[in-house]
C-alpha cells in the first residue's frame, strides 16, 4: 500500500458522452465525498447519484461515483471512479478540485503499477494491459486476453518451480552424498533438464516472431514490372480501390500504402512504382523509393505477369513470388515457385493470404496458444535458455554440479523478470513509462 492518493482521467481526452475520473488511495473515499454537498454514503460496487461542487459551492456536474474497497479493486487500494459527461472542460474543473483536496496526478501507469505492487497481478499480466488496449486485430486483442489472465505467466512460473526442484535436488544430492555419485543420475538429470526446461523454452521463443507482429506489425512492398497487377493487387487485399489502376506504364509513381490484416497480424502493405529503366525524372524518383523501401520491408511480394515471360525476373529481394494473370494465360510452364493467383477472377488469393502469414509467422499459427508477444519477455528467455544450457553443460561430474545449480539460479533471476520478481524496479520504471495515465 501507499500513502498518497491519486487520480486521472480513466477515459480517452476529448468531447464524449462520459467522462471517468479514477481515485485510488487512502483519501480517496474522503476526497470524493468532499466534492459533495451532502456527504453520501457509499456503498460498495453500487453506483450512487452525486452533485460534485467546485470550491464556491456551485454545481460542476452531476454523474456516478462507483466505489471499491480495498483490496477488492483494480490497484488493490480503495478506488473511487467518478463516472460524469465527457466534456474535457469539466472534467480538468474536476480533476483540478480534487488536487486542492490532496490528490496528486497520477503518472504513467500509475494505477496499474500499484496493482503490481499490491499482487493484483504479475508485471506480465500488467504489461497486457496496455497490449489490451493497442491490439489492432481481433486476434491480438485475444492474445492479449489470454496474457491478463495469467496463462502466459503461469507458464513461466511452472519453469520456474521446475528450477527449483532441480536445484533443490542437485543440492540434496552433494549434501547427503556417502559414495560416488553414478553417471545414470546425471544421464537423468540431463533428460528431466531438456525435456522440462529446454523444450518449452525453445517453444516459448519460437512463438516470438508471430506473437510480436501480432502487436508491432509488418511492412509488405509489392514489387515488379510496370502493369503486371501490382495495384490491382493491393485493391485486392484492401477490399476497396486505394490505387489507380491502368494500362499505362508508369502510373503508380509513389508508394502508396494500405493498412489491413492477415491471419490478425497488422499489415502495412505498400504499393510501389513499376520497375523499369526509366528518363522521367519523377518515375525514376518512385523506383528509386521502391527499391528502398523493399530493402526494408519484413516481406516483398514480386508480382509477374503470366502472359509476360519479360516480366517473370527476379529480383534478388523477394520473399514470396506470384504469378498474376493466370486466367489469360496459354501455359503455365513459368519458373517453379511461383503462387498462381488471378486478382480478376479472386482464385488464388486464399492461397498467397496463408503464404504471406506463414512467412510473416515463421511457424503453424493454426492452433490458438500463448505467445511471446514482447521483446523483454523474448530477450529474458532467451537469456535463461542461455544459462540453462550453460548448466546442463557442466553435468560431468559432482565438482561441476555446484556450478550447474548456479547457473541454473541465474535462469530462475531471469525468468523472474517477466513477472516482475526481485529487484526490478529499473524494469518497472521502463515498462509502464510506455502507459497512458489513467490506466
Amino acid at each position: 500500500m501507499t500513502e498518497s492518493t491519486i487520480a486521472a482521467l480513466a477515459t480517452a481526452p476529448g468531447r464524449s458522452g462520459i467522462g471517468v475520473i479514477r481515485i485510488s488511495g487512502p483519501m480517496a473515499v474522503s476526497a470524493a465525498t468532499s466534492l459533495c454537498a451532502d456527504m453520501p454514503d457509499l456503498p460498495p460496487r453500487k453506483a450512487v447519484l452525486a452533485s460534485w461542487l467546485d470550491a464556491d459551492g456551485e454545481v460542476l456536474d452531476q454523474g456516478l461515483m462507483l466505489y471499491f474497497p480495498a483490496p477488492h479493486s483494480y490497484t488493490g487500494e480503495d478506488v473511487v471512479e467518478l463516472q460524469g459527461h465527457g466534456s474535457p472542460v469539466l472534467m480538468r474543473a474536476l480533476l483540478s478540485r480534487l488536487f486542492s483536496l490532496g490528490c496528486q496526478p497520477a503518472k504513467p501507469g500509475e494505477f496499474t503499477r500499484r496493482a503490481v505492487m499490491n499482487g493484483k497481478m504479475n508485471l506480465s499480466q500488467a504489461e497486457a494491459v496496455i497490449a489490451c488496449i493497442d491490439a489492432a486485430t481481433v486476434r491480438a486483442g485475444k492474445q492479449a486476453q489470454k496474457q491478463l489472465q495469467g496463462l502466459f505467466g503461469r507458464r513461466i512460473e511452472a519453469l520456474m518451480e521446475t528450477i527449483t526442484d532441480i536445484v533443490a535436488h542437485i543440492e540434496a544430492t552433494l549434501d547427503f552424498a556417502e559414495e560416488e555419485i553414478p553417471d545414470l543420475y546425471y544421464e537423468t538429470l540431463a533428460q528431466r533438464t531438456r525435456r522440462e526446461l529446454i523444450e518449452p523454452i525453445e517453444v516459448l521463443l519460437h512463438s516470438a516472431s508471430f506473437g510480436e507482429r501480432l502487436f508491432d506489425g509488418a511492412t509488405v512492398a509489392i514489387i515488379g514490372a510496370p502493369n503486371v497487377g501490382k495495384s490491382s493487387l493491393l485493391n485486392a487485399l484492401a477490399g476497396y480501390d486505394r490505387a489507380i489502376v491502368s494500362e499505362i506504364p508508369g502510373t503508380t509513381r509513389d508508394v502508396l500504402e494500405i493498412d489491413f490484416e492477415v491471419e490478425g497480424i497488422p499489415v502495412r502493405l505498400a504499393d510501389t512504382a513499376g520497375l523499369r529503366d526509366v528518363d522521367d525524372y519523377v518515375e525514376r524518383e518512385g523506383i528509386r523509393r521502391a527499391e528502398k523501401i523493399a530493402t526494408q520491408a519484413d516481406a516483398v511480394i514480386f508480382v509477374a505477369d503470366a502472359t509476360r515471360p519479360e516480366s517473370w525476373h527476379l529480383p534478388q529481394q523477394a520473399t514470396l513470388r506470384v504469378m498474376n494473370k493466370t486466367d489469360a494465360a496459354t501455359s503455365s510452364d513459368w519458373p517453379e515457385g511461383f503462387i498462381a493467383i488471378s486478382v480478376h477472377t479472386g482464385a488464388g488469393m486464399d492461397h498467397l493470404k496463408q503464404a504471406l502469414a506463414s512467412h510473416l509467422a515463421d511457424m503453424d499459427i493454426s492452433a490458438e496458444d500463448v505467445f511471446v508477444t514482447r521483446e523483454r519477455h523474448r530477450q529474458a528467455l532467451q537469456q535463461a535458455l542461455h544459462d540453462i544450457r550453460a548448466g546442463l553443460a557442466c553435468l560431468t561430474g559432482e565438482a561441476e554440479l555446484d556450478i550447474a545449480a548456479a547457473q541454473w539460479r541465474h535462469a530462475y533471476h531471469a525468468l523472474g523478470e517477466i513477472l516482475g520478481l526481485g529487484d526490478v524496479e529499473h524494469i518497472l520504471d521502463r515498462v509502464f513509462s510506455s502507459f497512458c495515465i489513467g490506466k
